[in-house]
């Protein structure tokens, strides 16, 4: 006799029945298909690494003719002696106000005596004016200037130097040692070189100054200090302003103070320039050579001799460009690096991008490259000098850029640098001047190669990718690409990028909220369609974008023309794939070896992931499940690829159609052919592939709702395959196999096959196995055998009396809460069983326990196992 909890035990419906036309809500459907619904995986495009350092590598879309050069010749000719002038003019301009010469001569305790009208007879301005014709000559030949002018019969105030140097026929003295004009020209061995210095000066004795007279500005400071002596130059009045001189007389303490400025800046050139100079032409030795390279530097960073200002600049950069020819690189990037110092611009600037881009091609000269610091000298140019300017010195800059970025050991030091800031901000300004002038403007997309290789090399570093999304650079580079979807490298380079970047997941967020994107994607997916390397990537990207958000999904699904344009490349690639086949013949079907996909697969394993994704959303499934192009491209692609051909495409394709069969809808094309499918998937049970295996279930799981599939399982013996499948231990095997099973026994008439095949006796040593590590599993198995036990009249008949008594034993125990979350997990592990052991297990093993013990014939103590 039933009791009266029993009785209503006995009226409960089975766990599963065939869903009624009743519609379910999305809130339903959503909950639904966290479970049965799911993404698919995919690994990232592979880009093979270029054997060469080059501008742009064999795959570039580039004709030779259409691209600047990677190889090239460079010599000291090649440099512009033009610009060794100082930025502010070596030359000096003609005097306006005509200058005026003391009619007395001054007194020491004048600073700034008066001027005389200047002589008006034109023989005498004649020879002035060849005597500063003479001196500009002489400045344009690189002749060291003299720092004041030397009038005639001016009385002069002399100092004696400790260190005495002579220019021209004269003698050196440095450190104590006199050097002859003989001693100091010398050549190197691989190059004869020598440096003269003429220009006119006899013995300097530290500095001859001339009170009284007008000095010429001083070429040793930067263009601060000319600007001074400039004004002290202009501030001295003539006779007129005797009167205001006197009130606003400068100090004379004050005047010898900067004129000891100068002399000591004189000093510094004449004691440790010069000296250096003589000394690089002297020297045969390279290393001695570079050594005295390096000091040269920092005496001229010392000096505050660096930059465009300063008036033996030309001198100084002749020097550097003739020593070019010498051929060492260790000897070419310290030269580089002081040339860049002195700020040269233009063709200079682009010769010495261009010897540094020649230096770096070769990888043996990173540590060289590295160790001289010469990131910072680049990344200087790149920062502060006019893009469009420099646009071909740019492009050589961020050639060398591009090839140290491909070294791990620059990484760090370049993104501390600034690198990607800079890069970024480039960016912007190539964005923005062709959105302003309406074209892309002349060497962009040759920069934009350049630079966005770059990116690529960058953002494996986890500091890199943090910089690109604090300065929001996806969208600059998503507009970089829409201003030069003509230009495939460029497109390629920034795919590239994407395809890292949305392997992270705060980058895929940061881009999928980008709504622009995805109109892009599909722009560039119609015009080159058949340029694999370029989809396979977009199409990549597409499937990181929609594999977790749902909104990416919806926005994709909006844009126009957005799954026709996948369905077409779905189309052509299927073509190349089949054309393909066909030329390989029947001699490669008997290699049995798992070979790696090849392109055309590679883009249909990427599709159908971003098919699978799309599925997902319950507005967008429905309608590919009723779509015949959809599911006739799939059902095609598993009639005729086997998961040994390509084992990644054809379990991506199942997971599609497992996708799309979930969704029970009117006019559904997968309910249509689903006695196809089934046939199908009974090739891909029958391999020796895992993973396919498991894939096939699943879809059987969703297909096992309909009773001709039922049908279809118990006369084709699947019934049979599945029940082996609950001892594979494999929880996801057994899961899903158990999902089908569960499905089978809601029809009465089937249920007798678990009894007959073993399956009551596995379904109990699946929940003893893996119960307690898995409550979703003992939760379907317990579910399975409520339904098997719907008719019961006694336990050990319907059950049999091993099994019975083993559930008897195991039901209480898994429903004990401290035996059943006794377990040593982590705390988020035992929150994640408690809730599943809660909501699912507990209810349905509770029901079925009691059942089983109202139908025993006889009831008696059974031990509890221990934890």
């Amino acid at each position: 006799m039933l009791s009266p909890n029993d009785k209503k035990l006995e009226k409960l419906e089975p766990f599963y029945r065939p869903s009624v036309s009743k519609q379910k809500t999305s809130a339903e459907i959503i909950s639904e298909a966290r479970n049965a619904l799911r993404t698919v995986r995919a690994q990232r495009p592979f880009t093979p690494r270029e054997d060469q350092r080059k501008l742009f590598g064999p795959a570039s879309s580039r004709t030779p003719e259409g691209r600047p050069p990677s190889c090239f010749s460079l010599h000291a000719a090649s440099f512009e002696s033009s610009d060794s002038r100082p930025f502010s003019g070596a030359r000096l301009s003609p005097l306006e106000l005509k200058p005026k010469a003391p009619t007395s001569p001054a007194t020491e305790e004048d600073p700034c005596p008066s001027f005389p009208t200047p002589p008006v007879d034109p023989a005498k301005i004649r020879r002035i004016s060849r005597a500063r014709a003479r001196l500009f000559r002489a400045a344009s030949q690189g002749t060291l200037l003299p720092d004041r002018a030397h009038p005639p019969a001016e009385p002069k105030k002399t100092v004696e130097s400790k260190e005495t140097v002579l220019m021209g026929n004269s003698v050196v003295k440095r450190n104590g040692i006199y050097l002859t004009e003989s001693n100091a020209t010398g050549h190197l061995k691989s190059h004869p070189l020598q440096l003269t210095y003429d220009g006119g000066f006899g013995e300097i004795k530290e500095q001859e100054m001339f009170i009284g007279v007008t000095p010429l500005p001083s070429p040793l400071r930067s263009g601060g200090d000319q600007g001074k002596r400039r004004g002290r130059a202009s501030s001295c009045p003539d006779s007129s302003d005797l009167s205001g001189l006197e009130t606003k007389a400068v100090s004379k303490a004050d005047l010898q103070e900067k004129d000891t400025e100068i002399e000591r800046d004189e000093v510094f050139w004449n004691t440790r320039i010069v000296p250096i100079l003589h000394e690089l032409e002297n020297e045969e030795n390279i290393e001695t050579v570079c050594a005295a390279c390096t000091e040269l530097h920092h005496a001229l960073e010392e000096g505050n001799m660096l930059g465009n200002k300063f008036k033996r600049r030309s001198i100084l950069l002749k020097t550097l460009y003739k020593l070019v020819d010498v051929g060492s690189d260790l000897l070419s990037l310290k030269l580089a690096k002081i040339i860049l110092a002195l700020k040269v611009s233009r063709k200079n600037l682009l010769n010495v991008c261009k010897l540094i881009f020649k230096i770096s091609r070769s990888e043996k000269n990173d540590s060289l490259i590295q160790n001289d610091n010469i990131l910072e000298s680049l990344l200087e140019v790149l920062g502060k000098e006019d893009l469009q300017t420099n646009t071909e010195a740019f492009l050589y800059c961020m050639g060398t850029l591009k090839f140290i970025s491909g070294n791990p050991g620059f990484l760090n030091e370049m993104i501390s640098k600034g690198t990607v800031e800079i890069l970024i901000n480039l960016i912007k300004q190539i964005n923005e001047n062709t959105k302003k002038c309406g074209t892309c403007l002349p060497n962009s997309g040759h920069l934009l190669v350049q630079m966005t290789a770059t990116l690529r090399n960058l953002i494996d570093s986890p500091l890199a990718r943090s910089k690109l999304l604090s300065i929001s650079a996806l969208p600059q580079l998503c507009t970089a690409m829409a201003q030069h979807t003509g230009d495939k490298d460029v497109c390629t380079n920034i795919a590239r990028i994407f395809s890292k970047l949305t392997s992270y997941h705060d980058c895929c967020v940061a881009l999928a909220n980008y709504s622009r994107c995805y109109a892009l994607f599909l722009t560039l997916i119609n015009k080159y369609q058949k340029k694999q390397d370029l989809v396979v990537r977009i199409v990549f990207i597409l499937g990181n974008l929609t594999a977790k958000n749902n909104q990416a999904r919806e926005q994709f699904s909006k844009e126009k023309g957005g799954i026709p344009t996948l369905l077409s490349l779905f189309h052509t690639f299927y073509q190349l794939d089949l054309q393909s086949k066909k030329w390989v013949g029947d001699g490669e079907e008997q290699l049995k070896v798992q070979r790696p996909p090849t392109q055309a697969e590679d883009v249909l394993i990427k599709l159908t992931r971003v098919l699978a994704n799309l599925a997902i959303h319950p507005g967008i499934g429905p309608a590919m499940a009723a779509n015949p192009h959809v599911v006739g491209l799939l059902l095609a692609m598993l009639e005729y690829k086997s998961v040994d051909d390509c084992e990644e495409l054809v379990i991506n394709t199942t997971a599609t159609i497992n996708n799309l069969s979930y969704y029970r809808v009117k006019n559904s094309v997968i309910q249509d052919k689903k006695l196809y499918i089934a046939e199908l998937l009974v090739k891909l049970l029958v391999s020796k592939n895992m993973d396919g295996i498991l894939e096939a279930v699943r879809v059987f799981g969703n297909l096992s709702q309909d009773h001709d599939i039922c049908d279809f399982i118990v006369q084709k013996n699947v019934h049979k395959f599945l029940i082996a499948l609950l001892g594979a231990k494999h929880q996801e095997i057994c899961f899903s196999a158990c999902g089908v099973l569960l499905n089978l026994t809601v029809d009465q008439d089937k249920c007798i096959i678990l009894k007959e095949g073993g399956g009551i006796k596995k379904l109990v040593e699946c929940l003893r196995d893996v119960g307690p590590t898995d409550w979703q599993l003992a939760c379907l198995v317990c579910k399975t055998l409520w339904n098997f036990s719907e008719n019961i009249t006694n336990a050990s008949s319907c059950f049999g009396d091993e099994e019975t008594n083993t559930l008897l034993v195991l039901l209480p125990s898994f429903l004990d809460e401290e035996l059943a979350l006794g377990g040593s997990f982590d705390q988020d592990l035992k929150n994640y069983h408690r809730l599943h052991w809660e909501t699912e297990f507990q209810p349905v093993a509770q029901q079925l326990l009691n059942r089983i013990q109202s139908h025993h014939s006889f009831l008696e103590a059974l031990p509890i196992p221990s934890s």
